[in-house]
């Protein structure tokens, strides 16, 4: 039988997308994969703290640089680097592995190397400069909720076309995703693009979908399936992507 969607989905992604706090609830009639259709708005609760930093920034008097580089950390504090975690193990998985068994055991090891350092600056570095290209703190604004919330909305289409490559971890013990929530979510992230402008949000939207499909087919040939690493990594990879094309129509 099929799962109502409702606020419980919501609490149980800002508990586990974020570093919030929230009261005791009860998630035991709920998974991460009923409830990941909400992703997108823990985004946006990351977008709003995001967006007070830079907006505290300017107030201060301090130039757009400066103020980007607040709200990346603002959002690194309020997602306690989750996302970023999982890039720099794919990293080092995909690119220090020779077999799937060796990529999946690297990706596993807490330990970061070279590769996952250099994607780590390099997604830092995109963002902090898309971030400082913007006009000001409303044109922020939208670029935040659009990349914060579009992005969350790709972890879950990706677990929902490929299994876990593993039989343990986190992506295995979420459970599957269905169709619809995969496509609530999806929706969720199409209609935060729209702060965007109605042409820079078609052409984030079809930018992300070229980019899920084509980080799927690397994760199969790689690992044979998706794990939470690989998930965190497409959402960084999106948030890029969706501040990139703000910074080209909004600056």
């Amino acid at each position: 039988m099929r799962k109502r969607l409702g606020p419980l989905d919501i609490a149980l992604c800002i508990a586990f997308f974020t570093r919030l706090p929230l009261p005791h609830l009860d998630f035991r009639d709920r998974t991460l994969a009923d409830a990941i259709w909400a992703a997108p708005v823990a985004g946006l609760a990351v977008a709003f703290i995001s967006a007070a930093a830079y907006a505290s920034g300017v107030w201060l008097g301090l130039p757009s640089g400066p103020a980007a580089a607040l709200t990346l950390a603002a959002a690194l504090l309020a997602t306690g680097c989750l996302h970023e975690d999982g890039l720099s193990d794919m990293a080092d998985g995909f690119g220090g592995g020779a077999t799937r068994e060796r990529k999946l055991e690297i990706m596993r090891d807490s330990r970061i190397g070279s590769y996952g350092t250099a994607a780590l600056i390099i997604s830092l570095l995109l963002r902090w400069s898309a971030l400082a290209a913007l006009a000001g703190p409303a044109q922020v604004f939208a670029a935040l909720i659009a990349a914060h919330c579009a992005s969350r909305a790709l972890p879950a289409a990706l677990m929902h076309v490929l299994p876990p490559a593993r039989a343990d971890g986190l992506s295995a013990g979420a459970g599957t995703v269905s169709q619809e929530t995969a496509l609530i979510g999806a929706v969720i992230g199409a209609v935060s693009l729209l702060t965007l402008g109605p042409g820079a949000a078609l052409a984030a939207q079809l930018l992300l979908i070229v980019m899920l499909a084509g980080f799927a087919a690397l994760c199969r040939r790689q690992i044979g399936g998706q794990t939470g690493d690989t998930a965190g990594a497409l959402q960084q990879f999106g948030e890029i992507a969706v501040l990139l094309v703000a910074s080209a129509v909004l600056s």
